[in-house]
C-alpha cells in the first residue's frame, strides 16, 4: 500500500478495479452485437435499480487471474469493484437523452454489485474461518426474517471539543467512531456526535438460514447462520424459501452492534461474575473505548445476491415473482414453451402425466390424479369487497397401514419449492400456525412462522393427521378455508397469509377401514375439518392375487434396479416446467360449463337428501366451490384458457369417486328381484310348497307372497359397478350406431342386453356351469331394476307389454331400455 493524501491506497486493489472496469466495457457473448453489460445497464435504468448483476461465469471466461483475485479476497476488493461499476455507469451516461442512473443532483450515489452463478455451492456446515473474506455461495432454508431497518454504512462525526467534522468513517460491523480528532491541537478520542443528515445509511435486514434435512449428517442437529441483506436485496428471501446466497463470510463481534445497526454496542463484565447467563465467557474489552478488543466473535454471512433454488429464478408454486409485481405470465424461453407444447401434444398425455407422478408407487391412479390437480390448483380470486376466494385444493388420504400414504406426501413435498412436511402428533397449534417469541438481541416480541406460514404459496403435508389433538386441529380451521392466520398475543395483533394447499394423511380409528361403516365413523376427524377437504380418498389394503403380484413385482424391481426400474413418460424437471407454465394460465368458466356445474351440484344435493343413501359427509356449498376449483385445475392441466363442460364432468367424477367409492362393501338387491324360478313360473310347485285353494286349483309361486320366500340377493360393490359400466357403455354404443345409421330404435331390449353381457363374460371363461349362468342372469335383472328405480341411470322407453303377450313375468325382457341423458359415464 502507498500513502496518498493522508490515506493509504491499495495498489493491488486498484489494479483489480481497472481490470474489472475493462471487463465491464469489453465482455461480449459469442453471438452478441454489443457488450453484455451495456445491455445490463439499460435494464438497470429501466427498473430504476442501483444494483449491477454480474455473472461470475463471465468473469471466469474473461480473465482467470481476475476471478481468482475476486474469489480469494472479495471482502478486500469489494469497495473497489463497486467503484468500478460506478465509473462504468458514469462513463456511459454522457450524451444520452434518457434519465441517467446517477444524476448530477446525487453524485455520491453508489452502485452496488451482485455476483451470481458461482460454480461451487457450499453447504452451511462447510463454512468456517477459512472462508472468511472469500466470495462464496451457500444454500439453505430461510426460517426467520427481521424487519427492514436502516444501517449506518459511513458516518460523519463532529468533534464536541473543537467542532471539527470527520467524514466517511466506515463502520466495522458495529458502531465505530473516529479514533482521534484530526485537529492537531485537539486530542479528543471519545466525545463525538453523529451528523445523521451527512451520514450514509442503507436498508438492512437479518435473515436466519438453516441447513436442509438432506444436508445434515446422521445424528446431527441442523445448524443455522445469520445472513445480512443490504440495499435492494432486502425482502427478497421469505421464510420457507430454499435460497442460494452469494456473498462472503465475516467474523463479527458477538454483541448487538450488528443486529441493531446505528446503536452503540456495550458489553461489560459485571463485577466478579466471569460468565454470562448462557455460560459463555464474555470478551475482554479495551481500556478506553468499548468494543475495541472483543474476543467473542461469531460467523455471519454478508450477501450481495439472493436466488431462489427451485430451478427457475423468481418462480414459486403460485407463479408469483418474489418482487411481487403480480405479473400474470412468467417469461418462458422459446425452448421451454416448445417443450411444454410437445408434452401437451403427446398422445394420451394426461394419463402419462398422472403416471409420472410418484412413479415408485404402483397403481392408485385416482389419488395421483388428485395430486396433479392439487399441484396445479384453481384460480385465486378477489371480490370487489376485498374478500379472497380460495383457489388451492385440499386433499385428505385415509387408508390402512402400508398403503404408501407417506410416500405420496414425501413426493409432493419434494417436487414443490415451498413445501413443509410435518407430523400431526408432534405438531402443536403454534407450530402449525404461528407463535410469538422474543428477539434475543433486541428483547422485542416478534412472530415466529409455523408450518402453514412457511408453506405460503406452496403445500403443507401433514402426516398422521388423525393423531392431532382436538385443540390443534381447531387452529387450522381458518387456514384451510380463509387461508389466513389471525394471531393476538403479547401486544401483537396481526393477520398472516397462509395461502397453502393441505395434503393430509390419516389412519382409520380401528387400525383397519371398516367398509360397513361410513367415513365419519372410520376417521377421528370432525365434520368441520372433513368439509374443508375438496377430495377425500380412501386406500384399503385388501388381498387380491393379481394386484398383490403386480405390487410385489414393482417393489422388488425398484429395489433391484433402482432408477432403471422407473421409466415415467416425463421427468421431474419436465413436470416442474409444465406445472409452472400451466399455472400461468387463468382459465375462465364458460356458460356451458356453468350450466353443467349447477346441474351437477343439484344432483349431488338430491343424492344427499335421498333416504337410504350413504355418503361420507353432507354436500354443502363448499363442495360446489371444490367442483369449480377442480374444473379450473383440469383446464390448466390441458393448457386451456376456457373451462369446458368436459372438464366439469371429470371434476364431478373425481368428487363422486372420492367420497362414495367405498362407502358400502355390499349392495343388497333383494328388493329388485323377479319372482324366484321365473323361468317356470307357470308350473305349480310340487311337494310341500303347493297349497290347494279349491278343487283342482294349485297356487303357483308367482301368485304367492314373494316377500316371504324370496331369497336374499347381495353382491359386492365392485361387481355392481362393473356390471353397471358394461351395460351403460353397451347402450351408449347402440345409441351412437343408431344415430350414425339413422335407422332403428334408440334403445335396446332388456333381454338382448342381458344376452350380450352373458356372451361377453362367457367368452372370457367366467362361467363353469349352467347354474352360474342362471344366477348371473338373475343378478343382472336385479341390477337393471335398481338402475331404473333407485339410481336413475337407465330409463324405460317402451314397457314391451304387447310383445310379451300379457305374460307379466316376461314383460321386463321385452321392454326397451336407454341411458338417462343426465347420467355421466365414469
Amino acid at each position: 500500500m502507498e500513502a496518498f493524501g493522508g490515506f493509504f491506497v491499495d495498489e493491488k486493489a486498484a489494479r483489480v478495479e481497472n481490470i474489472f472496469l475493462e471487463f465491464l466495457k469489453r465482455f461480449k457473448e459469442p453471438d452478441a452485437a454489443e457488450p453484455f453489460y451495456d445491455v445490463e445497464m439499460e435494464a438497470m435504468r429501466s427498473r430504476e435499480s442501483t444494483t449491477m448483476y454480474v455473472d461470475f461465469a463471465h468473469v471466469m471466461r474473461f480473465n482467470d487471474v481476475l476471478q481468482k483475485a475476486i474469489s480469494e479476497e472479495y471482502l478486500r476488493f469489494e469497495p473497489y469493484l463497486r467503484n468500478a461499476c460506478k465509473r462504468f455507469v458514469m462513463e456511459h451516461r454522457a450524451g444520452e437523452n434518457r434519465a441517467p442512473i446517477i444524476s448530477d443532483d446525487s453524485p455520491n450515489k453508489d452502485i452496488n454489485i451482485a455476483f451470481y452463478n458461482i460454480p461451487m455451492l457450499k453447504r452451511l456446515r462447510e463454512l468456517g474461518t477459512a472462508e472468511i473474506g472469500k466470495l462464496t455461495a451457500v444454500t439453505g432454508v430461510v426460517t426467520r426474517t427481521s424487519e427492514v431497518r436502516p444501517e449506518l454504512l459511513q458516518g460523519t462525526f463532529k468533534c464536541l471539543d473543537c467542532g471539527n467534522v470527520v467524514k466517511n468513517v466506515d463502520q466495522q460491523f458495529k458502531y465505530t467512531e473516529p479514533i482521534i480528532c484530526v485537529n492537531a491541537t485537539c486530542q479528543n478520542r471519545s466525545r463525538w456526535a453523529l451528523l445523521r443528515q451527512d451520514s450514509k445509511f442503507t436498508d438492512w435486514q437479518r435473515v436466519r438460514m438453516q441447513e436442509t434435512s438432506k444436508e445434515m449428517p446422521a445424528g446431527s442437529l441442523p445448524r443455522s447462520l445469520d445472513v445480512i441483506l443490504r440495499h435492494e436485496i432486502v425482502e427478497k428471501a421469505r421464510a420457507g424459501d430454499t435460497v442460494i446466497f452469494t456473498g462472503t463470510v465475516v467474523a463479527v463481534p458477538d454483541v448487538m452492534a450488528l443486529t441493531s445497526p446505528g446503536e452503540r454496542a456495550e458489553c461489560r463484565r459485571e463485577g466478579p461474575q466471569r460468565k454470562n447467563g448462557s455460560g459463555v465467557q464474555e470478551g475482554v474489552k479495551g481500556l478506553k473505548s468499548l468494543g475495541v478488543r472483543d474476543l467473542s466473535y461469531r460467523l455471519a454471512f454478508v450477501a450481495n445476491s439472493v436466488q431462489v433454488a427451485d430451478g427457475r429464478r423468481d418462480v414459486d408454486i403460485r407463479d408469483r415473482d418474489i418482487d411481487g409485481d403480480g405479473s400474470e405470465r412468467q417469461k418462458f424461453t422459446e425452448e421451454e414453451e416448445d417443450e411444454v407444447v410437445r408434452m401437451r401434444n403427446t398422445p394420451d398425455f394426461f394419463n402419462k402425466i398422472v403416471d409420472s407422478i410418484c412413479p415408485t408407487v404402483f397403481g392408485h391412479q385416482e389419488i395421483k390424479r388428485a395430486l396433479l390437480l392439487m399441484l396445479l390448483g384453481g384460480v385465486h380470486k378477489i371480490t370487489h369487497e376485498g374478500i379472497n376466494l380460495r383457489g388451492d385444493i385440499n386433499v385428505c388420504i385415509v387408508g390402512d397401514p402400508s398403503c404408501a400414504k407417506s410416500q405420496f406426501l414425501k413426493y409432493t413435498a419434494g417436487i414443490v419449492p415451498r413445501s413443509v412436511y410435518t407430523s400431526g402428533k408432534s405438531s402443536s397449534a403454534a407450530g402449525l400456525t404461528a407463535t410469538v417469541a422474543k428477539e434475543p438481541e433486541t428483547g422485542e416480541f416478534c412472530i415466529e412462522a409455523g408450518a402453514l406460514m412457511l408453506a405460503d404459496n406452496g403445500i403443507c403435508c401433514i402426516d398422521e393427521f388423525d393423531k392431532m389433538d382436538i385443540k390443534d386441529q381447531v387452529a387450522i380451521h381458518e387456514a384451510m378455508e380463509q387461508q389466513t392466520i389471525s394471531i393476538t398475543k403479547a401486544g401483537i395483533q396481526a393477520t398472516l397469509n397462509a395461502r397453502t394447499s393441505i395434503l393430509a394423511a390419516a389412519n382409520p380409528t380401528g387400525g383397519r377401514y371398516d367398509k360397513s361403516k361410513p367415513l365419519k365413523y372410520n376417521v377421528a376427524l370432525p365434520p368441520a375439518i372433513l368439509s374443508r377437504f375438496d377430495l377425500v380418498y380412501i386406500m384399503i389394503d385388501e388381498p387380491d392375487e393379481n394386484t398383490d403380484y403386480h405390487i410385489a413385482h414393482h417393489i422388488v424391481r425398484v429395489h433391484q434396479k433402482r432408477e432403471e426400474a422407473l421409466s415415467p413418460a416425463f421427468s421431474t424437471a419436465e413436470l416442474k416446467r409444465y406445472f409452472a407454465f400451466a399455472k400461468s394460465l387463468k382459465p375462465q368458466l364458460s356458460s356451458e360449463a356453468k350450466k353443467v356445474l349447477v346441474e351437477s351440484y343439484v344432483v349431488l344435493r338430491r343424492g344427499d337428501s335421498t333416504p337410504g343413501t350413504r355418503v361420507a359427509y353432507r354436500m354443502t356449498v363448499r363442495q360446489l366451490e371444490a367442483l369449480i376449483r377442480l374444473s379450473e385445475a383440469i383446464a390448466r392441466s390441458h393448457l386451456e384458457r376456457i373451462v369446458l363442460p368436459a372438464h366439469v364432468r371429470m371434476a364431478v367424477k373425481l368428487l363422486k369417486t372420492s367420497i362414495i367409492s367405498v362407502e358400502s362393501s355390499e349392495v343388497d338387491l333383494s328388493d329388485f328381484q323377479d319372482a324366484p324360478l321365473d323361468h317356470d313360473d307357470e308350473q305349480p310347485v310340487q311337494g310341500d310348497a303347493t297349497q290347494q285353494d279349491g278343487p283342482g286349483e294349485f297356487l303357483t309361486i308367482s301368485k304367492m307372497d314373494i316377500g316371504v320366500i324370496k331369497k336374499k340377493l347381495v353382491i359386492t360393490e365392485e361387481h355392481f359397478q362393473r356390471v353397471t359400466q358394461a351395460l351403460v357403455m353397451r347402450l351408449r354404443q347402440h345409441e351412437e350406431s343408431v344415430k350414425k345409421d339413422g335407422d332403428g330404435l334408440a334403445g335396446m331390449k332388456q333381454g338382448d342386453l342381458i344376452i350380450w353381457y352373458v356372451e361377453q363374460q362367457n367368452a372370457q371363461g367366467a362361467y363353469s356351469s349352467t347354474e352360474e349362468v342362471k344366477e348371473e342372469v338373475k343378478c343382472i335383472k336385479a341390477i337393471i331394476e335398481r338402475l331404473i328405480q333407485r339410481e336413475g341411470h337407465l330409463v324405460v322407453i317402451d314397457e314391451g307389454t304387447a310383445a310379451a303377450e300379457g305374460a307379466a313375468a316376461r314383460a321386463s325382457e321385452h321392454r326397451i331400455l336407454a341411458v338417462n341423458p343426465n347420467y355421466v359415464i365414469d
